[in-house]
C-alpha cells in the first residue's frame, strides 16, 4: 500500500527522495524553510482539501524541519 505521507512514490528515483537531493542542492537552510512553509500550506488547506492526510504531512514537514535544525548543532 502506498504511504502518501511519509513516502509518497512520486518523490522517489531510485534510492533518493526528493527532500535529501533538495537539501544537498540547496543545503539545509533552505529545506528547513521549505518544510516551514510546506507545513503551514497543509494546515491551510487541510480543511478544504484532504482533512487528516494533509495534517499528517503538516506534522511530517515540522518533524523534517525539527530533524534537520538537530543538524545544525
Amino acid at each position: 500500500m502506498a504511504d502518501n505521507v511519509n513516502h509518497p512514490q512520486h518523490y522517489e528515483v531510485g534510492n533518493y527522495e526528493c527532500i535529501e537531493v533538495m537539501a544537498e542542492v540547496f543545503g539545509l537552510e533552505a529545506v528547513k524553510h521549505f518544510c516551514q512553509c510546506n507545513a503551514f500550506k497543509y494546515v491551510w488547506r487541510m480543511d478544504r482539501k484532504n482533512g487528516i492526510e494533509d495534517a499528517e504531512k503538516a506534522v511530517w514537514y515540522l518533524n523534517k524541519f525539527i530533524q534537520l535544525e538537530g543538524e545544525n548543532d
